[in-house]
Protein backbone atom coordinates (compact mmCIF):
# COMPACT_ATOMS: atom_id res chain seq x y z
CA UNK A 1 0.00 0.00 0.00
CA UNK A 2 2.80 2.38 0.87
CA UNK A 3 4.63 1.74 -2.40
CA UNK A 4 1.39 2.27 -4.34
CA UNK A 5 0.87 5.61 -2.63
CA UNK A 6 4.46 6.60 -3.34
CA UNK A 7 4.27 5.84 -7.02
CA UNK A 8 0.90 7.61 -7.24
CA UNK A 9 2.56 10.66 -5.72
CA UNK A 10 5.46 10.42 -8.18
CA UNK A 11 3.14 10.04 -11.16
CA UNK A 12 1.06 13.01 -10.05
CA UNK A 13 4.20 15.12 -9.66
CA UNK A 14 5.34 14.22 -13.16
CA UNK A 15 1.96 15.06 -14.69
CA UNK A 16 1.64 18.36 -12.85
CA UNK A 17 5.18 19.57 -13.40
CA UNK A 18 5.49 18.49 -17.01
CA UNK A 19 2.11 20.10 -17.72
CA UNK A 20 3.47 23.33 -16.30
CA UNK A 21 6.53 22.90 -18.48
CA UNK A 22 4.46 22.37 -21.60
CA UNK A 23 2.27 25.36 -20.79
CA UNK A 24 5.24 27.74 -20.83
CA UNK A 25 5.63 29.22 -24.33
CA UNK A 26 9.12 30.57 -23.75
CA UNK A 27 12.17 28.36 -23.59
CA UNK A 28 14.17 28.51 -20.38
CA UNK A 29 17.32 29.16 -22.38
CA UNK A 30 15.92 32.57 -23.26
CA UNK A 31 16.05 33.02 -19.49
CA UNK A 32 12.35 33.84 -19.36
CA UNK A 33 11.48 34.66 -15.77
CA UNK A 34 7.75 35.41 -15.45
CA UNK A 35 7.84 34.52 -11.75
CA UNK A 36 10.71 36.86 -10.92
CA UNK A 37 9.06 38.48 -7.90
CA UNK A 38 8.31 35.11 -6.31
CA UNK A 39 11.71 33.75 -7.34
CA UNK A 40 13.60 36.65 -5.81
CA UNK A 41 11.69 36.27 -2.54
CA UNK A 42 12.52 32.56 -2.40
CA UNK A 43 16.12 33.28 -3.41
CA UNK A 44 16.50 35.72 -0.52
CA UNK A 45 14.98 33.17 1.86
CA UNK A 46 17.38 30.48 0.68
CA UNK A 47 20.34 32.84 0.90
CA UNK A 48 19.54 33.62 4.53
CA UNK A 49 19.22 29.91 5.24
CA UNK A 50 22.56 29.38 3.57
CA UNK A 51 24.23 32.28 5.38
CA UNK A 52 23.18 31.27 8.88
CA UNK A 53 23.03 27.46 8.64
CA UNK A 54 24.28 25.72 5.53
CA UNK A 55 27.41 27.70 4.77
CA UNK A 56 28.77 27.72 8.36
CA UNK A 57 28.23 23.95 8.62
CA UNK A 58 29.97 23.42 5.28
CA UNK A 59 32.88 25.57 6.41
CA UNK A 60 33.09 23.60 9.65
CA UNK A 61 33.10 20.34 7.68
CA UNK A 62 35.98 21.65 5.58
CA UNK A 63 37.89 22.75 8.67
CA UNK A 64 37.86 19.31 10.32
CA UNK A 65 38.56 17.20 7.22
CA UNK A 66 41.38 16.85 4.73
CA UNK A 67 40.96 17.22 0.93
CA UNK A 68 41.52 13.48 0.51
CA UNK A 69 38.81 12.60 3.03
CA UNK A 70 36.38 14.98 1.35
CA UNK A 71 37.15 13.44 -2.05
CA UNK A 72 36.43 9.95 -0.69
CA UNK A 73 33.12 11.13 0.78
CA UNK A 74 32.08 12.76 -2.50
CA UNK A 75 32.94 9.53 -4.28
CA UNK A 76 30.64 7.55 -1.97
CA UNK A 77 27.71 9.88 -2.66
CA UNK A 78 28.45 9.72 -6.37
CA UNK A 79 28.41 5.94 -6.27
CA UNK A 80 24.92 5.94 -4.75
CA UNK A 81 23.65 7.63 -7.93
CA UNK A 82 24.77 4.79 -10.22
CA UNK A 83 21.52 2.76 -9.90
CA UNK A 84 19.54 5.94 -10.61
CA UNK A 85 21.58 6.41 -13.76
CA UNK A 86 21.05 2.77 -14.73
CA UNK A 87 17.25 3.02 -14.44
CA UNK A 88 17.12 6.19 -16.51
CA UNK A 89 19.47 4.83 -19.13
CA UNK A 90 17.06 1.93 -19.68
CA UNK A 91 14.21 4.44 -20.05
CA UNK A 92 16.32 6.27 -22.61
CA UNK A 93 17.03 3.09 -24.57
CA UNK A 94 20.70 3.02 -23.51
CA UNK A 95 20.73 -0.59 -22.31
CA UNK A 96 24.49 -1.14 -22.68
CA UNK A 97 25.26 2.07 -20.79
CA UNK A 98 22.81 0.99 -18.09
CA UNK A 99 24.79 -2.24 -17.67
CA UNK A 100 27.96 -0.21 -17.27
CA UNK A 101 26.37 1.91 -14.53
CA UNK A 102 25.17 -1.17 -12.65
CA UNK A 103 28.59 -2.79 -13.01
CA UNK A 104 30.22 0.36 -11.67
CA UNK A 105 27.90 0.31 -8.67
CA UNK A 106 28.64 -3.33 -7.84
CA UNK A 107 32.40 -3.00 -8.34
CA UNK A 108 32.83 0.27 -6.49
CA UNK A 109 30.47 -0.74 -3.67
CA UNK A 110 32.57 -3.85 -3.00
CA UNK A 111 36.16 -3.46 -4.17
CA UNK A 112 35.91 0.32 -3.89
CA UNK A 113 34.85 0.21 -0.24
CA UNK A 114 31.33 1.54 -0.66
CA UNK A 115 32.33 3.78 -3.52
CA UNK A 116 35.13 5.60 -1.72
CA UNK A 117 37.44 4.56 -4.55
CA UNK A 118 36.50 4.47 -8.23
CA UNK A 119 37.91 1.07 -9.11
CA UNK A 120 35.56 0.66 -12.07
CA UNK A 121 37.01 3.60 -14.01
CA UNK A 122 40.41 1.97 -13.80
CA UNK A 123 38.87 -1.05 -15.51
CA UNK A 124 37.57 1.05 -18.37
CA UNK A 125 34.01 1.43 -17.06
CA UNK A 126 33.55 5.17 -17.33
CA UNK A 127 30.90 7.06 -15.43
CA UNK A 128 27.87 8.39 -17.34
CA UNK A 129 25.51 10.10 -14.86
CA UNK A 130 21.85 10.34 -15.81
CA UNK A 131 18.68 11.32 -13.99
CA UNK A 132 15.00 11.50 -14.71
CA UNK A 133 15.33 15.09 -15.93
CA UNK A 134 17.67 13.82 -18.65
CA UNK A 135 15.09 11.15 -19.46
CA UNK A 136 12.30 13.73 -19.76
CA UNK A 137 14.54 15.84 -22.01
CA UNK A 138 15.21 12.76 -24.16
CA UNK A 139 11.43 12.35 -24.42
CA UNK A 140 11.25 15.98 -25.62
CA UNK A 141 9.49 17.30 -22.54
CA UNK A 142 10.23 21.05 -22.35
CA UNK A 143 11.83 22.36 -19.19
CA UNK A 144 9.39 25.19 -18.51
CA UNK A 145 10.11 28.50 -16.83
CA UNK A 146 12.83 29.14 -14.30
CA UNK A 147 11.79 28.70 -10.66
CA UNK A 148 13.36 29.19 -7.26
CA UNK A 149 11.75 27.05 -4.57
CA UNK A 150 12.30 27.22 -0.80
CA UNK A 151 15.01 24.79 0.36
CA UNK A 152 15.37 23.37 -3.16
CA UNK A 153 16.77 26.42 -4.91
CA UNK A 154 17.05 26.93 -8.66
CA UNK A 155 14.94 24.56 -10.71
CA UNK A 156 12.37 24.22 -13.50
CA UNK A 157 9.18 22.12 -13.60
CA UNK A 158 11.05 19.40 -15.50
CA UNK A 159 14.02 19.48 -13.17
CA UNK A 160 11.75 19.37 -10.11
CA UNK A 161 9.89 16.35 -11.48
CA UNK A 162 13.25 14.72 -12.10
CA UNK A 163 14.40 15.32 -8.55
CA UNK A 164 11.23 13.79 -7.10
CA UNK A 165 11.52 10.63 -9.20
CA UNK A 166 15.27 10.31 -8.60
CA UNK A 167 14.73 10.57 -4.86
CA UNK A 168 12.39 7.56 -4.98
CA UNK A 169 14.76 5.51 -7.14
CA UNK A 170 17.73 6.11 -4.86
CA UNK A 171 19.03 2.88 -3.28
CA UNK A 172 19.26 4.72 0.04
CA UNK A 173 15.53 5.35 -0.05
CA UNK A 174 14.75 1.69 -0.73
CA UNK A 175 17.09 0.57 2.04
CA UNK A 176 15.42 2.82 4.60
CA UNK A 177 11.76 2.97 3.60
CA UNK A 178 10.89 -0.43 5.07
CA UNK A 179 11.76 0.74 8.58
CA UNK A 180 9.43 2.73 10.77
CA UNK A 181 12.04 5.41 11.38
CA UNK A 182 13.53 5.14 7.90
CA UNK A 183 12.50 8.67 6.99
CA UNK A 184 14.94 9.98 9.59
CA UNK A 185 17.81 7.92 8.20
CA UNK A 186 17.02 9.07 4.68
CA UNK A 187 16.75 12.70 5.82
CA UNK A 188 20.16 12.39 7.49
CA UNK A 189 21.59 11.07 4.21
CA UNK A 190 20.12 14.03 2.28
CA UNK A 191 21.42 16.52 4.88
CA UNK A 192 24.92 15.04 4.75
CA UNK A 193 24.89 15.06 0.95
CA UNK A 194 23.78 18.70 0.93
CA UNK A 195 26.65 19.71 3.24
CA UNK A 196 29.18 17.81 1.13
CA UNK A 197 27.91 19.50 -2.03
CA UNK A 198 27.89 22.95 -0.40
CA UNK A 199 31.49 22.53 0.76
CA UNK A 200 32.61 21.53 -2.72
CA UNK A 201 31.44 24.86 -4.17
CA UNK A 202 32.33 27.18 -1.30
CA UNK A 203 35.11 28.97 -3.19
CA UNK A 204 33.19 29.25 -6.46
CA UNK A 205 30.04 30.59 -4.83
CA UNK A 206 32.04 33.08 -2.76
CA UNK A 207 33.75 34.39 -5.92
CA UNK A 208 30.48 34.68 -7.80
CA UNK A 209 28.75 36.51 -4.97
CA UNK A 210 31.69 38.85 -4.46
CA UNK A 211 31.89 39.77 -8.15
CA UNK A 212 28.16 39.94 -8.91
CA UNK A 213 26.21 43.16 -9.22
CA UNK A 214 22.98 41.14 -8.96
CA UNK A 215 23.65 37.72 -7.43
CA UNK A 216 20.16 36.46 -8.27
CA UNK A 217 20.69 37.12 -11.98
CA UNK A 218 24.16 35.57 -11.86
CA UNK A 219 22.88 32.39 -10.26
CA UNK A 220 19.95 32.18 -12.67
CA UNK A 221 22.24 32.57 -15.67
CA UNK A 222 24.66 29.99 -14.33
CA UNK A 223 21.88 27.48 -13.68
CA UNK A 224 20.25 27.91 -17.09
CA UNK A 225 23.57 27.85 -18.91
CA UNK A 226 24.40 24.57 -17.21
CA UNK A 227 21.10 23.07 -18.41
CA UNK A 228 21.50 23.96 -22.08
CA UNK A 229 23.08 20.66 -23.07
CA UNK A 230 20.00 18.67 -22.00
CA UNK A 231 18.02 20.03 -24.94
CA UNK A 232 20.84 19.88 -27.43
CA UNK A 233 21.35 23.64 -27.42
CA UNK A 234 25.02 23.43 -26.64
CA UNK A 235 27.92 21.49 -28.05
CA UNK A 236 28.83 20.49 -24.55
CA UNK A 237 26.48 18.45 -22.40
CA UNK A 238 27.87 20.12 -19.31
CA UNK A 239 28.91 23.69 -18.64
CA UNK A 240 32.21 24.43 -16.97
CA UNK A 241 30.43 24.63 -13.65
CA UNK A 242 27.68 22.58 -12.09
CA UNK A 243 26.41 23.86 -8.82
CA UNK A 244 23.43 24.88 -6.81
CA UNK A 245 24.49 25.40 -3.25
CA UNK A 246 21.01 25.97 -1.94
CA UNK A 247 19.40 22.97 -0.22
CA UNK A 248 18.27 20.69 -2.99
CA UNK A 249 18.82 17.58 -5.02
CA UNK A 250 16.55 15.15 -3.31
CA UNK A 251 13.07 15.50 -1.86
CA UNK A 252 13.51 14.46 1.72
CA UNK A 253 10.28 15.53 3.34
CA UNK A 254 7.84 13.08 1.77
CA UNK A 255 6.42 10.55 4.15
CA UNK A 256 3.41 8.67 2.90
Amino acid sequence: MKKTAIFSCVLSAIIITTSCATAGDADMHDQNDPYESFNRAMFNFNMKLDKYILKPVAEGYRAITTPDVRERVRSVFSNVKEPISAVNQVLQGEVVRSGVSLSRFVINSTLGLGGAFDVASGWGLEKHPDGFEETLAKWHVPSGNYLVLPFIGSTTPRAFAGEIVDSFTSPVYWLTEEYEDGIYAYSAYVAAKTIVTREEYLDLSNDLERNSVDFYTTMKSAYLQNKKGLDGNSADSQASYDFDFEIDEEVDDMEI
